[in-house]
């Protein structure tokens, strides 16, 4: 009997089907795009109204031959890809693959991998979305354009091996903007004040300044604060009014792709492609024991927060009987989906609401288990009932001075019971059982007793860089790409080195902010937001049958190639604004394997180079680590100069003698601006530990040049036997039998890994403990250093408040 072929993009999702369809279908995996553009060149006839050149992509003429075999075979063939562009795309190339073996070929989709979902899609196909196709290869040939034809441009004038993004160039542009505006801020001096205050009942409390004589107080230095501060304590306090009314809390709408991304960062310190990793393995099905394979959630690259009616049944049933029916609202919640979304999916939510996360706690890897909390939670409260709070709020008169206290006081809990607050931690003096500040009965006219007045010179803030998920905020408020690009966004930026995480927030790098700059110099269309955002609503206008793919490409390139010529006749290395030292003529700045430099203009005749550093106006100034500076020093093992030299770990010192004399060392510079030796890890005497296993001589602790210690035999390089440094505590993850062992960054910040790395990638950054914490039952905990709590242990995983606090 002839059997209907299903074709889908993951083998994870064959799985997953065949659990419900059994032997009445064929199910085949694409795995993925099976074709594309060529790698190698542009595959674009732009001569010919941009005809793109489609090859299989290499290494996937297996899949295609294995395809085409099936279908010959098949009944009909459905192609089941996921639900959006790529997908769309994907569906029409398997076609022209496979329609000369078989063209029965119909289309479904499915927004879950559910036995009902598949099922109704297989009743209902479709033919392939022409328009929709096209839309992603418009968006495929624009970005092939830009690609291509910037690309090499950059590669000759900043730097070989870079690239240009029609949409990550724009994120860029985000990234550098907002450290230009650091760089430019001028922070200005600030006193705020607090009064301590207690009435004839507690608790105390604190009240904030607010008005001096009727106008929003500013106390702008220390002076003018320390008269007002001698001025309040001589008035009494009193109270102006009392204000209570009864508020109202309600809960947000389920996860669209951006959201989901913003949350796991913030609360998890998920990075977004991580995130859409595990939440991709949670869609496609995953292994539950005795439930077998099962898919959790629906559909993850959605903007639209529209929920299928028989999924809030599902969650108004699951709400009242397992938490009450006053927890749920009077009638069933309708999220309003932004405009412009393509509302073409629901929001993110759990496939089946009574798979709770405690039933999937020991079955799924943190990472997904985390992510399917993150949506699980998420999605019932968003169908709960409001919480609700009574604020109060008082008006305190000092003399001219007025002051103002909140507090508040949760009557119900609403969805919170199952959401959480996530506010910060409260201070710990007079609160409530949830957290929020309570304030004493007071009345209006009432006399209060002034405990303390708290003042602290404080200055105003640049505005902080963007971590992941404020930028990915950013890209979507801004209409930059789609929920299915930001992970790949981020990932550009990082890779290509055009950014780079600091303490998780996005610091423009010399070579990123000089691509930045270069291209809205000469390419000012493509990297104006406003563009990139209209081209999104062009490219969803061609989705939609209202505009030829064609026609956009056309409109596109007109102006594109104009600044295209006029930049490779223009566009040089950048001006430094600097002369050489030594023969007079112009720097300019440029890129090489070790990171930025200047080098003069009159290379090769003269090779005179320097570091440098940028200045907050933008200007250059050479640094004190141009190559060749002497530093004063003579070296210790043959007594010539110590010059300074620059390398991938920053500025050190090195004979001249090279390479005759092969002496290091790290600097640290004198008040006075002298250069002298440090004391690095490195240089420290090693310790004597054991004797070696394997040729009987000592072990020597040592340090790497990172920091992190290890164990070597003092016969090296003839016995070559080396350990890492184990704290002695056992890898926690289940099943593995590794230790955690002292590992350092390339920045050489220490942190503490499995020793069983790559097979496990278990790690922590502070020092690991072998003891249990009692709130989640996490196997370590890990010992910190704080102003706040001093030397204490905490719990590694960060949901988990748990603090254990030295005696």
């Amino acid at each position: 009997m002839t059997k209907d072929l299903i074709i889908v993009e993951s083998p994870a999702k064959v799985k997953t089907i065949k659990k419900f369809l059994g032997d009445k279908y064929v199910v085949e995996a694409s795995v993925g795009h099976v074709r594309d553009l060529p790698q190698k060149k542009l595959g674009v006839d732009e001569a010919n109204g941009f005809e793109p050149q489609y090859g299989v992509i290499p290494g996937k003429q297996k899949v295609v031959d294995q395809l085409a075999k099936a279908a010959a075979k098949a009944g009909t063939i459905y192609l089941a890809p996921d639900p959006d562009r790529e997908g769309e795309a994907i569906a029409w190339h398997v076609a022209q693959i496979v329609k000369e073996a078989n063209p029965r070929i119909e289309r479904i989709q499915f927004n879950e991998i559910t036995a009902r979902a598949v099922r109704e899609a297989l009743e209902n196909p479709r033919p392939i979305n022409e328009k929709l196709f096209e839309s992603q290869q418009a968006r495929r040939i624009l970005d092939r354009l830009v690609g291509y034809k910037i690309s090499p441009l950059l590669w000759k004038k900043v730097r070989k091996g870079i690239s240009a993004g029609r949409v990550q160039s724009v994120a860029l542009k985000i990234v550098v903007e907002r450290e230009k505006e650091r760089l430019a801020f001028k922070p200005e001096e600030y006193w705020p004040f607090k009064a301590r205050l207690e009435a004839d009942l507690p608790p105390a409390f604190d009240a904030d300044l607010v008005k001096l004589s009727g106008k929003k107080a500013h106390v702008g230095d220390a002076a003018t604060a320390e008269a007002l501060d001698a001025e309040l304590k001589a008035q009494p306090f009193v109270v102006k009014d009392v204000a209570e009314k009864e508020r109202q809390k309600s809960p947000p709408p389920p996860f669209i792709t951006s959201t989901l991304q913003q949350a796991a960062n913030q609360r998890l310190g998920y990075p977004a492609k991580k995130t859409m990793g595990a939440a991709q393995k949670l869609y496609e099905g995953v292994d539950l024991g005795e439930r077998g394979t099962t898919a959790l959630i629906t559909y993850m690259r959605t903007d639209s927060t529209r929920v299928a009616a028989e999924a809030r049944e599902a969650a108004k049933t699951y709400i009242v009987e397992q938490l009450g029916q006053e927890y749920y609202p009077e009638k069933a919640r309708v999220f309003k989906t932004k405009a412009g979304a393509q509302d073409a999916h629901e929001a993110i939510r759990p496939v089946d609401v009574n798979i709770t996360p405690k039933d999937v706690a020991g079955l799924l890897p943190r990472d997904q288990f985390m992510v399917y909390k993150l949506i699980w939670e998420r999605f019932v409260a968003s169908q709960m009932a409001a919480a609700r709070f009574w604020d109060t709020q008082v008006g305190v008169t000092a003399g001219r001075a007025e002051f103002k206290a909140k507090g508040e006081r949760l009557i119900f809990a609403g969805f919170l019971k199952v959401h959480g607050q996530d506010a910060a931690e409260e201070e710990p003096d007079a609160s409530d059982a949830t957290g929020a500040k309570l304030l004493p009965p007071l009345k209006a006219g009432q006399e209060l007793k002034l405990l303390e007045i708290k003042k602290e010179q404080k200055f105003t803030q640049p505005p902080p860089r963007y971590t992941e998920a404020s930028l990915v905020k950013e890209l979507e408020e801004q209409g930059i790409g789609r929920p299915s690009t930001y992970a790949a966004i981020i990932s550009t930026l990082l890779d290509r080195d055009y950014a780079r995480l600091e303490e998780k927030r996005f610091a423009p790098t010399e070579l990123g902010v000089t691509v930045s700059d270069r291209l809205s110099e000469h390419f000012q269309t493509i990297m104006d937001v406003g563009f990139t955002a209209g081209m999104e609503t062009a490219l969803d206008q061609v989705a939609e049958g209202k505009k030829d793919w064609r026609e956009l490409l056309g409109d596109f390139t007109g102006d594109f190639y104009a600044a295209l010529e006029k930049a490779s006749k223009e566009m040089g290395n950048e001006e430094t604004g600097l002369v050489c030292p030594e023969c007079g003529k112009p720097l300019k700045a440029k890129f090489g394997k070790s990171g930025p430099f200047v080098a003069c203009s009159g290379y090769p005749e003269c090779k005179f180079t320097s570091n440098f550093v940028r200045e907050a106006d933008g200007t250059y100034r050479l640094t004190e680590r141009e190559v060749g500076a002497d530093s004063g020093l003579v070296c210790p093992v043959c007594g010539k100069p110590m010059i300074v030299k620059f390398g991938k770990r920053g500025p050190f010192l090195a004979c001249s003698g090279y390479p005759e004399c092969k002496s290091t060392s790290n600097f640290t510079r004198n008040e006075d601006g002298t250069y002298a030796f440090a004391a690095t890890p490195e240089q420290a005497p090693p310790e004597v530990v054991g004797t070696c296993p394997e040729c009987s001589k000592d072990v020597l602790l040592k340090r790497t040049r990172s920091g992190s210690r290890f164990y070597s035999c003092s016969g090296y390089p003839k016995c070559k036997y080396s350990k890492p440094f184990t704290s002695g505590v056992k890898c926690p993850r289940e099943g593995c039998d590794g230790e955690l062992v002292e590992k350092s960054s390339r920045y050489g910040k220490l942190f503490y890994s499995c020793s069983n790395y790559p097979k496990c990638d278990f790690a922590v950054w502070d020092w690991p403990v072998d003891e249990k914490c009692p709130e989640c039952d996490s196997p370590i905990l890990v010992k910190k250093q704080s102003k706040r709590y001093g030397e204490h242990l905490a719990c590694p995983v960060k949901t988990c408040k748990y603090r254990k606090l030295q005696q």
